[in-house]
């Protein structure tokens, strides 16, 4: 893990552009990558398998991260009438490696998780996104990429009621006001397009007839496919600084909020939804090391 962190630190050091020194660099950029996969969970809420996808495509390291992480977890109990039943879901993990400062390790760690519902229908799920955020002419001529994770809320004709951008990482080393600028920059190009998506809402389950869904959506701007996500990355460490968690001040008026349980906001695959107040609940640390 040693020799790739170092491999993944003078990626990083090649592709940011960087008006700070070598060590500002090394204190400030995080090396990360999203692993999805499925997990299933005993009656009991400990867990009973997990399956990756495509783990050839992953470092040994990170396999042995997650296998040793896991094998400490522990869900609230998912009941049916009444009884604990095992569940299934849709995982979604972000593992973090950073540089120790004043050393040339490393430490890495599973920073934030999703655990969504299994059942697609129960879910919020994309209908329309005919119009895709619009890469800022000033990014792109900048070299500057990133990914904003959007909150919106949806109603039940399945339209954006409200939109706000929660965090967004930049693939960009700079001052904190160049950096906050970017983010802004990026966050209002996310928040113009998504006004005009549309959601289908949960046909069936406990959320079926709620009076309105809120979601976490995130939105990439990079500079191999624009507006789309980067598949052929999976499985690879991505040098990026990661940015503030905003508050987002219509969101405290909504109870689905204050029941996300700690989801992370930027553990979320491209093009993929996640429902709050939805899916397992983690009640252990997700991370033991």
């Amino acid at each position: 893990m040693k020799r790739l962190w170092i491999a993944v630190l003078l990626l990083v050091l090649c592709g940011l552009a960087s008006a700070e020194g070598v060590y500002a660099v090394r204190k400030r950029v995080e090396a990360s990558m999203v692993v999805t996969g499925t997990i299933v969970v005993a009656p009991d809420g400990s867990v009973q398998s997990y399956e990756l996808d495509k783990p050839d495509q992953l470092p040994p390291e990170v396999i042995s991260l997650i296998r040793k992480a896991s094998a400490g977890w522990r869900f609230e109990p998912v009941l049916s009438d009444g009884k604990p039943v095992a569940a299934r879901a849709k995982m979604n993990l972000r593992v973090v490696a950073k540089r120790e400062e004043g050393s040339e390790g490393y430490t890495a760690r599973i920073a934030g998780a999703t655990f969504g519902d299994g059942t697609s229908d129960e879910q919020v799920s994309f209908k329309d996104r005919h119009i895709a955020p619009r890469y800022p002419i000033r990014a792109i001529e900048a070299r500057v990429s990133g990914t904003v994770y959007l909150i919106v809320r949806i109603d039940r004709d399945g339209k954006v009621a409200d939109v706000s951008a929660e965090q967004v990482n930049l693939a960009l080393v700079a001052s904190a006001s160049e950096l906050r600028r970017w983010r802004e920059i990026l966050a209002d190009a996310s928040i113009q397009a998504a006004r005009e998506w549309t959601y289908n809402p949960p046909a069936s389950g406990p959320h079926a007839k709620d009076e309105y869904w809120i979601a976490r959506v995130p939105v990439n701007f990079n500079l191999h496919q624009i507006g789309k996500p980067d598949t052929n990355r999976y499985g690879q460490w991505q040098g990026y600084v990661p940015g503030p968690k905003e508050p987002v001040p219509w969101l405290s008026k909504y109870p689905q909020a204050s029941d996300d349980k700690g989801s992370a906001a930027d553990a979320l695959a491209d093009n993929t939804v996640h429902m709050l107040g939805s899916g397992l609940r983690l009640v252990t640390p997700l991370d033991h090391s």
